[in-house]
């Protein structure tokens, strides 16, 4: 790095540090809210179970959908999505799952609008399983019907939806829970790590490399540029795309039938971040855990120093860390005296001590929820927070949208977390945003 980059990330750390001062001595808000006083939704149906809907019933919200099945705490009543195949599909899931209990049971409802199930009876709370340009839509929609929410990461598919959907949660007195599960499900691994961070194994922080997966077009999303297909019978295209621009059907973007495999659509800008959003929601919320900043962000994003470059992006916080796109798949945090890499299949350090078990002095301990689904069910039943609330998805959905940016726009960027803004740069402000179709404008809160 020249000298003159040194400078300048000092100048601009120093007065990012003051205006964000007295933000970040207020500590951490409560985890438990009085629900009552917030006018929040219901908690529970009256048959003692949680009224749940799935909206999005691709792969992965088939597996809410089955993972909801079993768990006796939950009572699915409707499933969601523009696709007919799969809508009736899932459908046909649940209720063949009732009718053991039940036979003949066929009360599953579908539909294609996710607000005609917000207004379905007995529904209490959703799961928001649909690409990352609907969920600003579905969920501030699911707020305001004041049912409980679960969606799955990234949280958003720009900075400004972030913003708009972590707002209308709390205005609502929901409870949202954000799918970045390596908090739970696979989180022994990263809870530890995060500890021995936390508690000063390392010694201070001087570094972290956040490193994501590629895809055939980088880690970053691309401008779509598919040929036209003919359209899948009995998919409402017009209702896929919602927001985005008009184009034409191809089957990378909404696969034929009920398929097994994670659709592309989120290598393209028009929908998503690429894996610098899918995987990013996963790592650099690892990061920011690490740093101790759910409540914050980075204060500086600067572009790869290679004009172009697909790697080395990274994001600058308020006591100098640096967070930066590289190595392998995972995180590594340095400190001054020790190193530890963690990823979902291994935990490993400069030496074994590091990796020892902390003792009754640890000053820092992390809740460790044994399931995502779980820990949003007892959420809603307590009105305390869950482990990857709204606030937190939010913010690290920020970072993702950070660093893309700086890929996309070959900049550095000054980003005050508290604003929630660029700082006096009109052109950045801009790009936090992307314009709708008309008809499909984002809801108010």
């Amino acid at each position: 790095m020249t000298t003159a980059s040194v400078t300048r990330r000092r100048v601009i750390l120093g007065s990012a540090r003051a205006g964000l001062a007295a933000i970040l001595a207020g500590g951490v808000a409560p985890l438990v809210l009085p629900r009552a006083a917030l006018g929040g939704a219901s908690r529970r149906g009256a048959n003692g179970r949680l009224g749940v809907g799935i909206i999005g019933v691709g792969i992965h919200g088939r597996g809410h959908l089955k993972r909801a099945l079993k768990n006796p705490g939950m009572q699915v009543v409707g499933v969601c999505d523009v696709d007919t195949t799969r809508r009736d599909a899932a459908r046909a899931t649940a209720d063949e799952h009732y009718a053991k209990e039940t036979p003949g049971y066929t009360g599953t409802r579908a539909f294609v609008d996710h607000r005609d199930l917000l207004a379905a009876p007995g529904l209490d709370a959703v799961f928001i399983v649909t690409p990352d340009h609907w969920h600003a839509h579905q969920v501030i929609d699911a707020a305001r019907a004041r049912k409980h929410i679960y969606v799955e990461k990234p949280l958003s598919h720009t900075l400004r939806d972030a913003r708009a959907m972590a707002d209308a949660v709390r205005a609502h007195g929901v409870t949202c829970q954000v799918g970045s599960q390596q908090r739970t499900e696979f989180s022994r691994r990263f809870i530890q790590a995060v500890e021995f961070v936390r508690n000063g194994r390392l010694g201070t922080l001087v570094s972290v490399q956040v490193g994501l997966p590629t895809s055939r077009v980088g880690p970053s999303a691309v401008a779509c540029d598919l040929p036209e297909e003919p359209v899948e019978p009995g998919l409402d295209w017009d209702r896929w795309l919602g927001p985005a621009p008009a184009r034409p059907y191809h089957s990378v973007l909404s696969p034929r039938g009920v398929h097994d495999h994670y659709p592309e659509w989120r290598l393209y800008r028009e929908y998503s971040g690429g894996m610098v959003t899918d995987w990013g929601a996963h790592n650099l919320d690892i990061a920011q855990w690490g740093l101790d900043r759910d409540d914050s962000g980075p204060v500086l994003v600067e572009p790869p120093r290679v004009q172009h470059g697909h790697y080395g992006a990274s994001l600058v916080y308020d006591h100098g860390v640096e967070v930066s796109h590289a190595g392998a798949n995972g995180v590594m945090f340095t400190g001054e005296r020790e190193w530890l890499f963690v990823a979902r299949d291994r935990l490993v350090a400069s030496r074994d001590d590091v990796l020892k078990e902390l003792g009754e002095d640890a000053t820092v301990r992390l809740p460790r929820p044994a399931d995502h689904h779980a820990d949003w069910l007892e959420a809603i039943e307590t009105g305390r927070r869950p482990v990857c609330d709204v606030e937190v998805g939010a913010r690290s959905a920020a970072c993702c949208h950070l660093m893309n940016l700086a890929y996309w726009h070959g900049r550095a960027m000054r980003w005050d977390p508290a604003a929630w803004r660029f700082v006096d740069d009109a052109e950045a402000d801009a790009w936090m945003d992307l314009p709708r179709r008309p008809g499909y404008e984002r809801p108010v809160a």
